[in-house]
């Protein structure tokens, strides 16, 4: 139930996605001058339902890439409807999700247009109950995790597990992403103090910055490297000795740009786990995220080819030879 280098955790929302496609462009509908009274609707061509969720996309993409990640988040009884059944023939551990007696699992409502933007509302449903989630039980019942990622989830279970980290010497990588809308200063501020790894896009990050009052360099003190991925313009990573670019891996024609944040995640973290340094493992998350760009769906692709060798711990070598995989 465990990966083969560690008890890896991966907290945060597990949910359906309702994707749709607006055949337009968002910017052409909006009005700079009426933007305080926004009133639009958008005639879509085509609407999918598919299996999401930040926590479980990464999860996915870890147990794709040969690990053996524990999910751990808040679902309902519809869960147990093929979703579950999925994940674990696909490698993921779902012995610690919880399950309401009550709610749905949550849901996610994106629509995107020619230009992969995307306008999404987010529906918590069962993740309302992730609060009651205790890491410490968790842990005593799979050993010390490696590493625990905490990903967006109701804030105050998101809260609750980077307190649970810090308190148990547990290392945690902190990825707040859309609840930044949500969280107050003094939240963020608790969440990320501490973090091995602060996630968010170009995007979350300047709203990080502006809700708290920190500049960058005060993000980096607070934390121990900031990765913040900027689409195709790639991942800039930030820590006490300085920052660097990783350029995005080319993609010819993006079929659906949802989840390829969390694809991204899943092949740094992966990678950072087998020893690479963050600049290698931004390598292998673009890679992850070009596969995702070129795929239908959060969780439909098949990195195979990205596969990490069993026992690999010359993390260079491996990295480097992804370049040459299809």
């Amino acid at each position: 139930m465990t990966d083969h280098i560690g008890p890896v955790l991966i907290t945060g929302s597990i949910a359906t996605d309702h994707l749709m496609t607006f055949p337009g462009r968002f910017a052409d509908q909006l009005i700079a001058e009426k933007l305080d009274q926004v009133s639009l609707s958008f005639l879509v061509d085509d609407l999918t339902v598919r299996d999401g969720g930040v926590a479980a996309n990464i999860a996915y993409g870890m147990a794709r890439l040969g690990g053996r990640p524990l999910l751990v988040g808040a679902a309902g009884a519809d869960f147990d409807d093929g979703y579950r059944n999925r994940l674990e023939l696909s490698g993921v551990c779902t012995e610690h999700v919880h399950i309401s007696t009550t709610q749905h699992t949550a849901r996610f409502v994106c629509t995107t247009d020619l230009d992969n933007c995307q306008i999404a509302s987010f529906y918590a449903g069962a993740m309302g109950e992730a609060a009651s989630i205790d890491l410490d039980v968790i842990g005593t019942a799979v050993g010390n995790p490696r590493l625990v990622l905490v990903g967006p989830d109701q804030p105050e279970a998101m809260i609750r597990h980077t307190d649970t980290c810090r308190r148990r010497g547990w290392t945690f990588a902190a990825d707040p992403s859309q609840q930044l809308a949500r969280m107050n200063a003094a939240q963020l501020l608790d969440f990320i103090t501490g973090a091995a790894f602060l996630f968010s896009n170009a995007y979350e990050f300047e709203l990080l910055l502006a809700k708290t009052g920190l500049s960058t360099a005060d993000v980096v003190h607070r934390t121990a490297t900031v990765v913040t991925t900027m689409g195709s313009s790639g991942v800039r990573i930030a820590d006490r000795t300085g920052s660097t670019t990783i350029p995005a891996h080319p993609v010819s024609a993006v079929v659906d740009p949802t989840g390829a944040g969390d694809a991204f995640r899943a092949g740094f973290l992966t990678a950072v786990l087998h020893g690479a340094t963050p600049a290698d493992a931004a390598t292998l998350g673009c890679r992850l995220a070009a596969l995702v760009l070129r795929s239908h769906g959060t969780q439909e692709y098949d990195s195979l080819d990205l596969q990490l060798p069993p026992s690999s711990h010359q993390a260079r070598g491996w990295t480097r030879s992804l370049g040459t995989a299809s």
